[in-house]
């Protein structure tokens, strides 16, 4: 069994996937969409994605806001969730993701990457936060 991890964005969606065991996750690749609205294409690549890796299971990144309550991204992120459950038919899990673009920015800093390559591998590492968070849930029950 795998798990994609999933981190929603207004434009891109970064994507990880677990390995078999569970115990790790790897980055994959950011989907990009021309307007914030057009998902029919992002709905695709992930369900390709899914079949590829053999996922039965999505974590879905859920943008709260620090004093955690829920604005408008989580709004979205919730059409989004029930968007890929009708669609690929799969449970969707909420994963609390605050911080996890500023992780992956730090982490990018830490390893050297140039801050105008940031941009194309932040989706990505927030999505593998947002995935191994929820492995480390996930093996510590």
């Amino acid at each position: 069994m795998r798990i994609i991890g999933l981190d929603f964005g207004s434009r891109t969606v970064g994507v990880a996937v677990s390995d078999e065991l569970l115990l790790t996750a790897q980055s994959v690749e950011t989907v990009c969409r021309k307007a914030p609205g057009k998902l029919r294409q992002t709905l695709a690549r992930i369900e390709e994605l899914i079949r590829e890796y053999q996922a039965e299971q999505i974590v879905l990144g859920f943008p709260k806001n620090m004093n955690n309550t829920e604005g408008e991204r989580c709004a979205r992120t919730l059409e989004f969730k029930e968007l890929l459950e009708r669609r690929t038919g799969l449970e969707v899990v909420l994963w609390d993701e605050r911080l996890t673009t500023v992780a992956a920015e730090q982490t990018m800093k830490e390893v050297g990457i140039r801050r105008e390559h940031r941009k194309e591998y932040a989706d990505q590492l927030a999505a593998v936060f947002i995935l191994q968070g929820y492995l480390d849930y996930r093996g510590s029950r």
